[in-house]
Protein backbone atom coordinates (compact mmCIF):
# COMPACT_ATOMS: atom_id res chain seq x y z
CA UNK A 1 0.00 0.00 0.00
CA UNK A 2 1.51 3.76 -0.92
CA UNK A 3 0.97 6.89 0.65
CA UNK A 4 0.61 9.80 -2.37
CA UNK A 5 1.45 13.19 -0.91
CA UNK A 6 3.44 16.23 -2.17
CA UNK A 7 7.12 16.38 -2.31
CA UNK A 8 8.57 18.07 0.23
CA UNK A 9 12.34 19.51 0.78
CA UNK A 10 13.45 16.52 3.09
CA UNK A 11 12.81 13.68 0.62
CA UNK A 12 15.52 14.68 -1.52
CA UNK A 13 18.02 12.14 0.74
CA UNK A 14 15.10 9.52 0.27
CA UNK A 15 15.15 9.51 -4.05
CA UNK A 16 17.99 7.10 -4.81
CA UNK A 17 16.23 4.34 -4.71
CA UNK A 18 13.80 5.44 -7.84
CA UNK A 19 16.81 7.27 -9.18
CA UNK A 20 19.28 3.78 -9.56
CA UNK A 21 17.28 3.32 -12.68
CA UNK A 22 19.03 3.39 -16.05
CA UNK A 23 16.54 5.42 -17.87
CA UNK A 24 15.97 7.69 -14.98
CA UNK A 25 17.31 11.13 -15.26
CA UNK A 26 18.93 11.75 -12.17
CA UNK A 27 18.90 15.89 -11.59
CA UNK A 28 21.09 18.44 -9.68
CA UNK A 29 19.08 19.16 -6.13
CA UNK A 30 18.47 22.61 -7.06
CA UNK A 31 16.41 21.27 -9.92
CA UNK A 32 14.73 19.47 -7.93
CA UNK A 33 13.91 22.30 -5.24
CA UNK A 34 12.78 24.50 -8.72
CA UNK A 35 10.02 22.16 -9.16
CA UNK A 36 8.57 22.33 -5.51
CA UNK A 37 8.68 26.06 -4.96
CA UNK A 38 7.17 26.74 -8.59
CA UNK A 39 4.74 23.69 -9.41
CA UNK A 40 4.19 22.36 -5.71
CA UNK A 41 1.09 20.63 -6.72
CA UNK A 42 2.69 18.75 -9.54
CA UNK A 43 5.27 17.36 -7.70
CA UNK A 44 4.05 14.33 -6.27
CA UNK A 45 6.14 11.18 -4.11
CA UNK A 46 4.40 7.69 -3.63
CA UNK A 47 5.97 6.24 -0.13
CA UNK A 48 5.76 3.02 1.43
CA UNK A 49 4.40 2.21 4.93
CA UNK A 50 8.19 2.74 6.15
CA UNK A 51 8.32 5.91 4.67
CA UNK A 52 10.89 5.29 1.76
CA UNK A 53 9.81 7.06 -1.25
CA UNK A 54 9.10 4.44 -3.86
CA UNK A 55 8.17 6.77 -6.81
CA UNK A 56 7.88 10.03 -7.82
CA UNK A 57 6.66 12.95 -10.47
CA UNK A 58 7.42 15.85 -11.48
CA UNK A 59 5.49 18.27 -13.63
CA UNK A 60 5.66 21.94 -14.68
CA UNK A 61 2.47 24.30 -16.58
CA UNK A 62 4.19 26.19 -19.29
CA UNK A 63 3.70 27.48 -22.70
CA UNK A 64 6.00 28.61 -25.44
CA UNK A 65 7.37 32.36 -25.04
CA UNK A 66 4.94 34.63 -27.61
CA UNK A 67 7.89 35.28 -30.03
CA UNK A 68 6.96 32.19 -31.10
CA UNK A 69 3.30 31.99 -31.26
CA UNK A 70 3.36 31.65 -34.96
CA UNK A 71 5.95 29.26 -35.42
CA UNK A 72 4.93 25.83 -36.06
CA UNK A 73 6.60 24.27 -33.23
CA UNK A 74 4.97 27.00 -30.54
CA UNK A 75 3.53 25.05 -27.87
CA UNK A 76 0.47 26.38 -26.15
CA UNK A 77 -0.35 26.22 -22.28
CA UNK A 78 -0.09 22.98 -21.47
CA UNK A 79 1.45 20.31 -18.67
CA UNK A 80 5.15 18.81 -19.04
CA UNK A 81 5.92 15.24 -16.97
CA UNK A 82 9.98 16.13 -16.31
CA UNK A 83 10.26 13.01 -14.88
CA UNK A 84 7.90 10.08 -13.49
CA UNK A 85 9.85 7.12 -11.95
CA UNK A 86 9.09 3.92 -9.47
CA UNK A 87 11.93 2.12 -7.65
CA UNK A 88 12.16 -1.70 -8.89
CA UNK A 89 10.28 -3.19 -5.99
CA UNK A 90 7.39 -1.41 -6.15
CA UNK A 91 6.81 -1.56 -10.40
CA UNK A 92 3.87 -3.09 -11.78
CA UNK A 93 1.38 -2.41 -8.79
CA UNK A 94 -0.02 1.50 -10.71
CA UNK A 95 2.04 3.69 -8.76
CA UNK A 96 3.30 5.23 -12.06
CA UNK A 97 -0.48 5.12 -13.30
CA UNK A 98 -2.01 6.81 -10.25
CA UNK A 99 0.62 9.48 -10.05
CA UNK A 100 0.45 10.55 -13.26
CA UNK A 101 -3.59 10.38 -13.36
CA UNK A 102 -2.66 12.88 -10.14
CA UNK A 103 -0.92 15.21 -12.39
CA UNK A 104 -3.46 14.88 -15.68
CA UNK A 105 -6.04 16.18 -12.87
CA UNK A 106 -4.36 18.88 -12.09
CA UNK A 107 -3.43 20.14 -15.12
CA UNK A 108 -7.15 19.71 -15.91
CA UNK A 109 -7.67 22.26 -13.38
CA UNK A 110 -5.24 24.87 -14.38
CA UNK A 111 -7.14 24.23 -18.69
CA UNK A 112 -4.03 22.85 -19.63
CA UNK A 113 -4.67 21.87 -23.61
CA UNK A 114 -2.65 18.75 -23.06
CA UNK A 115 0.49 16.44 -21.23
CA UNK A 116 3.62 16.13 -22.71
CA UNK A 117 6.70 14.33 -22.03
CA UNK A 118 9.68 12.98 -23.55
CA UNK A 119 10.91 9.45 -23.72
CA UNK A 120 13.96 7.74 -25.36
CA UNK A 121 12.71 5.93 -28.30
CA UNK A 122 14.30 2.54 -26.78
CA UNK A 123 12.46 2.53 -24.17
CA UNK A 124 9.47 0.21 -25.03
CA UNK A 125 8.32 -0.37 -21.33
CA UNK A 126 7.96 2.99 -20.90
CA UNK A 127 6.34 3.78 -24.06
CA UNK A 128 3.75 0.84 -23.73
CA UNK A 129 3.05 2.03 -20.77
CA UNK A 130 2.41 5.79 -21.44
CA UNK A 131 0.17 4.30 -24.54
CA UNK A 132 -2.01 2.39 -22.47
CA UNK A 133 -2.83 5.44 -20.21
CA UNK A 134 -4.02 7.32 -24.03
CA UNK A 135 -0.58 9.07 -24.99
CA UNK A 136 0.65 8.78 -28.73
CA UNK A 137 3.83 9.80 -30.17
CA UNK A 138 3.57 13.71 -31.64
CA UNK A 139 6.48 13.95 -32.98
CA UNK A 140 10.54 12.52 -32.76
CA UNK A 141 13.43 14.92 -31.34
CA UNK A 142 16.00 13.89 -33.34
CA UNK A 143 19.52 12.87 -31.22
CA UNK A 144 17.80 14.85 -28.32
CA UNK A 145 19.32 12.69 -25.47
CA UNK A 146 23.51 13.11 -25.46
CA UNK A 147 24.42 9.47 -24.22
CA UNK A 148 22.53 6.11 -25.66
CA UNK A 149 20.78 4.10 -22.60
CA UNK A 150 21.65 0.46 -24.67
CA UNK A 151 24.56 0.88 -26.97
CA UNK A 152 27.71 2.27 -26.17
CA UNK A 153 28.74 3.09 -29.81
CA UNK A 154 26.06 5.56 -29.98
CA UNK A 155 26.52 9.06 -28.76
CA UNK A 156 23.10 10.33 -28.88
CA UNK A 157 19.63 8.74 -28.76
CA UNK A 158 16.36 10.13 -30.17
CA UNK A 159 12.80 10.79 -28.44
CA UNK A 160 9.65 10.62 -28.02
CA UNK A 161 7.48 13.70 -27.86
CA UNK A 162 4.51 12.11 -26.56
CA UNK A 163 0.81 13.65 -25.62
CA UNK A 164 -1.97 13.55 -24.08
CA UNK A 165 -4.92 15.75 -24.48
CA UNK A 166 -7.33 16.89 -21.82
CA UNK A 167 -10.30 18.01 -21.47
CA UNK A 168 -10.06 21.51 -22.98
CA UNK A 169 -8.73 19.83 -25.98
CA UNK A 170 -12.04 18.61 -27.63
CA UNK A 171 -11.04 18.24 -30.78
CA UNK A 172 -7.79 17.10 -30.20
CA UNK A 173 -5.78 19.85 -32.20
CA UNK A 174 -2.71 18.99 -30.39
CA UNK A 175 -2.04 15.26 -30.80
CA UNK A 176 -1.96 13.17 -34.09
CA UNK A 177 -1.89 9.68 -34.98
CA UNK A 178 1.40 9.88 -37.29
CA UNK A 179 4.01 11.66 -35.09
CA UNK A 180 6.91 8.94 -35.66
CA UNK A 181 6.97 10.53 -39.26
CA UNK A 182 7.47 13.96 -37.71
CA UNK A 183 10.81 14.47 -37.07
CA UNK A 184 12.57 17.49 -35.37
CA UNK A 185 15.85 19.24 -34.12
CA UNK A 186 16.05 19.54 -30.55
CA UNK A 187 16.41 23.06 -31.60
CA UNK A 188 12.63 22.95 -32.18
CA UNK A 189 11.70 21.87 -28.94
CA UNK A 190 11.45 25.18 -26.07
Amino acid sequence: MANFRRFRPDDLNKLSKCNLDPLTETYELGFYLQYHAKWPALFQVAEDQHGNIIGYIMGKLESSPDVYQFSEHYLPWHAHITAVTVAPEARRLGIGKLLSEQLETAADANNAWFIDLFVRSTNHKAIAFYKSMGYSVYRVVKDYYGDHSSDPTQSSEDAYDMRKPLKRDVKKEHVRDDGEKHEVDPSDVW
